[in-house]
């Protein structure tokens, strides 16, 4: 009670109401940092092969190649995309430095166009840092018509400073592997399949 017997009311509302705008403003900033962070990360372990994320390369090639050879297998997993989603080959051996190239295949199950997008690790995780993806298709949206079969290549080359990390210079194999999600609200990028649903799609719907 103030000294002439009114309540100080006015002024404990008006204190509530700055703490709840705090809090409100507080609360919308860590939606907005928790949203930014997702990209972020993503774009950090691209940069780093952090979490056995494999790197895009800014050059075309290793600049030397070693006299070592090491196994590459590859992977596929499909994750809601209604697609039958497999590498060509189970594995392809090259020198460590050598710029080497597989082929993945996708046919679309459904009778309607689905968009997929590939997201991609390697194993053992550190190999990440030194897995470089030239051309890849996971590098845009992947849209086939229904029962369309597609080509989807990947040029790669493991960097040669591999063999200087003391956890890695033994390394015999490495596996990449890819997964394979559905993405919405994407305009259709390949052209109709011809009569043969099983058409193998050209190089411009590939992207990478």
């Amino acid at each position: 009670m103030s000294e002439n017997g009114n309540s100080p009311a006015p002024n404990r509302q008006k204190s509530n109401r700055v703490v709840a705008g705090v809090c409100v403003a507080f609360f919308v900033g860590m939606v907005g940092m928790a949203y930014a962070a997702v990209p972020l990360y993503s774009i950090f372990c691209q940069v780093t092969g952090y979490g056995g994320t494999t790197r895009r390369a800014t050059e075309q090639y290793a600049d030397k190649v070693l006299d070592r050879e090491i196994t590459i297998r590859f992977d596929a997993n499909t994750a809601g995309v209604p697609w039958q989603f497999k590498p060509v080959q189970r594995s392809v051996t090259i020198k460590i430095g050598e710029t080497g190239q597989a082929h993945y295949t996708a046919t679309n199950l459904l009778t309607t166009p689905t968009t997929g997008h590939a997201s991609f690790n390697v194993v053992p995780e550190l190999a990440g840092a030194y897995f470089n993806k030239v051309e890849c298709f996971c590098f845009t949206d992947q849209t086939l018509q229904p029962g369309e079969t597609a080509d989807m290549p990947v040029v790669f080359y493991v960097d040669p400073d591999i063999v200087n990390t003391p956890e890695l210079k033994d390394i015999k194999t490495i596996t990449l592997s890819y997964t394979m999600f559905p993405t919405a609200g994407n305009k259709p990028v390949a052209t109709a399949p011809a009569a043969d649903s099983k058409a193998i799609t050209t190089g411009e719907n590939l992207g990478g």
